[in-house]
């Protein structure tokens, strides 16, 4: 099927009539094309903005490869790039634009939804070397809303960026949980988890409303579909209560007690927080899971998160109140919550991955100036080399940014 877009020729120079015109109609087709028929539109829409080129590849799952839409007028598309010592890989990795040094007018432009890392977008312009037109970025921004949009509902993005199938449990908890990275002006969030093909008993939420950001990390007993049918029956619970103006209390009480009554034979810990992101109150319930670290100024503060813990959620009949502690943040602060699966994870000679090395790793990567999303994909990284790729607990990581001032 041919796509075709208003514009004509590509035109000398592009106003805004123009750009405009081009967008709406690419914007308008979008919705009548198949995903496959995804590449040709851009293309024909990058050639009536007068562009060469424009051309689409996305990260796959674990964040190592960035991988080219599949495209139905391409018998052989090209092939997949590294994330790392490639130029798409460093626009990728820090979302900047970065213009090739050899081919004139090519270039790189970071796919982003909100904060969320999807891909880049492969331009070629006729003009010479030097910044890519604005209209370029516009390109890019809608290409990244038509994936976002059609992943929703077709397959063929989801199987593009998965190199082996997923395993039964995985697949459950990869529909429950958010986006791993969501963020404002005032608070930013990214998570992981791995390992991406057979996590079955971990999971994350993150959600904004208002001035309030929640968070919530969980892990289940157990490696298999039940682990993965009580996380998320966990998420389940906690987003009802909080949509229902649920207090974090609340919410622990609403796991424990749906977990006790339908699957009464799994546990799980959990973190539960409100982060207010107007004063930097941070509120939150500690149920038998590790605590949360608070890195300050390049460093953790020691034990400045470290309370009271509760049971873990699943056991029922409780006749405690839950206890919701509280902390001021400082602006700058970040929280980084992780499950067990990070820090008791051990390499082939018993060397276990710890607390110092998960600190060390991400201090110095924050300090570096990588964004949230990038910190955690060289963690996780570096988690699994050190099991030698093979993962045996899931592993959970979820850093939070307040940054009142930005």
């Amino acid at each position: 099927m041919s796509v075709e877009v208003p514009g004509g020729e590509p035109p000398q120079g592009v106003g805004d009539a123009v750009l405009g015109g081009v967008l709406a109609g690419v914007l308008e087709a979008s919705h009548r094309v198949a995903p496959g028929e995804v590449p040709a539109l851009v293309r024909n829409a990058a050639r009536a903005l007068g562009l060469v080129e424009a051309e689409a590849y996305l990260a796959d799952v674990q964040q190592r490869m960035l991988v080219p839409l599949p495209d139905a007028e391409l018998r052989r598309p090209p092939g997949a790039l590294d994330v790392d010592g490639t130029l798409a890989g460093r626009a990728y990795r820090t979302r900047s634009v970065e213009t090739a040094v050899g081919p004139p007018g090519v270039g790189w432009i970071p796919m982003v939804d909100g904060i969320e890392r999807i891909g880049v977008l492969r331009v070629g312009s006729s003009l010479p070397p030097g910044p890519l037109p604005d209209r370029a970025r516009a390109l890019a921004s809608l290409m990244t809303l038509i994936v976002v949009s059609k992943s929703a509902f077709s397959d063929v993005f989801v199987r593009t960026v998965r190199t082996r199938p997923m395993s039964l449990q995985s697949e459950l908890l990869r529909a429950f949980v958010p986006p791993g990275s969501i963020g404002t002006r005032h608070v930013t969030s990214s998570a992981a988890l791995e390992p991406a093909y057979e996590v079955a008993g971990d999971a994350f939420d993150h959600s904004l409303a208002e001035d309030v950001f929640h968070l919530t990390v969980v892990d289940a007993m157990g490696h298999d579909l039940a682990s993965g049918g009580a996380a998320a029956v966990a998420l389940a619970a906690c987003r009802s209560t909080r949509r229902a103006d649920g207090t974090l209390a609340d919410i622990a009480e609403a796991i424990d007690t749906t977990l006790s009554r339908w699957i009464p034979d799994r546990l799980l810990t959990a973190v539960i927080a409100d982060l207010d992101a107007t004063t930097g109150q941070l509120a939150w319930v500690n149920c038998a899971h590790p605590p949360p670290l608070l890195i300050r100024g390049g460093r953790v503060v020691p034990g400045a998160l470290e309370r009271q813990a509760h049971l873990p959620l699943g056991i029922g009949g409780r006749h405690q109140p839950v206890t919701v502690h509280r902390a001021r943040l400082q602006p700058g602060d970040r929280v980084l919550v992780h499950t067990d699966g990070v820090t008791e994870a051990r390499s082939a000679t018993g060397d276990v991955f710890g607390e110092k090395r998960l600190i060390d790793t991400v201090v110095r990567a924050t300090a570096s100036g990588e964004p949230a999303p990038e910190v955690l994909r060289r963690l996780m990284h570096a988690l699994l080399a050190h099991r030698d790729h093979d993962l045996r607990d899931d592993a959970t990581v979820m850093l939070v940014e307040w940054h009142p001032d930005r």
